[in-house]
């Protein structure tokens, strides 16, 4: 997969955290290596993914990249879980003749907002991520829900609790109609107490086109105009994960998150 001999390599600190960080995140652009490794420069970051799928630690793929010919996603070998001591292995990197396979630009989309919340500038200098979960299994059997993500941020000394959810369009009508009885379920029950020891909790929806949006809160305010907080990435890139840019299942203005 790598494309290059194996060779030695001596693994710094910041090579162990991107390391760790992939056990969280899964797969891996450069743009994102650099975010979390602390890589000033584009050729700092591409020598060293380079030289740490050489040594064996990390797998690569090169996919078609939308308006720039190729570029390569990263996931932990069996070698560089080990060392990481990561719970979750690496990623099978498969592409299709358009470029990565859903599963991955899923997988990148999720990593955008983890990345947002711990390591992109907060809007207040009190307020820091508490908590990150990764899910490959439902919540408990008798909710069946599997969310994108979980992540508990601090305010104020005040957690705010938030699952997450991406929408890559992939999702049809009924498939929202059951994650949003779900969520309602748990939100009605002491399970998400229980499970979390929090008193309650928000759910983001992220969807990628405002068509897609409209259709999915329309979906949700069938059964309730709580919980669910929504946007789509284009408004988030252009104005800001925490500005004003999401909106609840009912009304037509947009709120900012805190």
């Amino acid at each position: 997969m790598t494309g290059n001999k194996r060779v030695g390599i001596v693994v710094q600190e910041r090579d162990r955290h991107l390391l760790r960080e992939l056990g969280t995140m899964r797969v891996i652009d450069r743009e994102q290596a650099q975010l979390v490794a602390g890589f000033h420069s584009i050729r700092r970051a591409n020598d060293r993914l380079l030289n740490l799928t050489r040594g064996g630690f990390l797998r690569r793929i090169f996919v078609a990249a939308e308006g720039y010919g190729q570029k390569a996603l990263y996931t932990l070998s069996p070698k560089g879980t080990a060392l990481a001591g990561a719970r979750l292995a690496g990623l099978p990197l498969r592409q299709t003749l358009f470029g990565a396979s859903p599963f991955l630009l899923h997988r990148l989309a999720i990593n955008e907002i983890y990345l947002t919340a711990k390591y992109r500038q907060l809007p207040r200098p009190d307020m820091r991520l508490a908590r990150w979960v990764a899910f490959r299994e439902p919540l408990t059997p008798g909710i069946p829900l599997t969310p994108d993500g979980y992540f508990e941020t601090v305010v104020d000394g005040n957690i705010r609790a938030m699952f997450l959810e991406v929408d890559l369009g992939t999702e049809a009508t009924p498939v929202w109609q059951r994650k949003t009885q779900l969520y309602l379920q748990m939100a009605l029950s002491e399970q998400f107490v229980q499970l979390f020891g929090q008193p309650q909790f928000r759910v983001l929806i992220i969807a990628t086109t405002e068509q897609r949006l409209r259709r999915i809160r329309a979906t949700v305010a069938k059964a309730t105009d709580k919980i669910f907080w929504l946007s789509t990435f284009q408004q988030i890139k252009e104005s800001g994960f925490w500005s004003p840019v999401w909106y609840r299942p009912t009304g037509d203005h947009s709120q900012a998150l805190l």
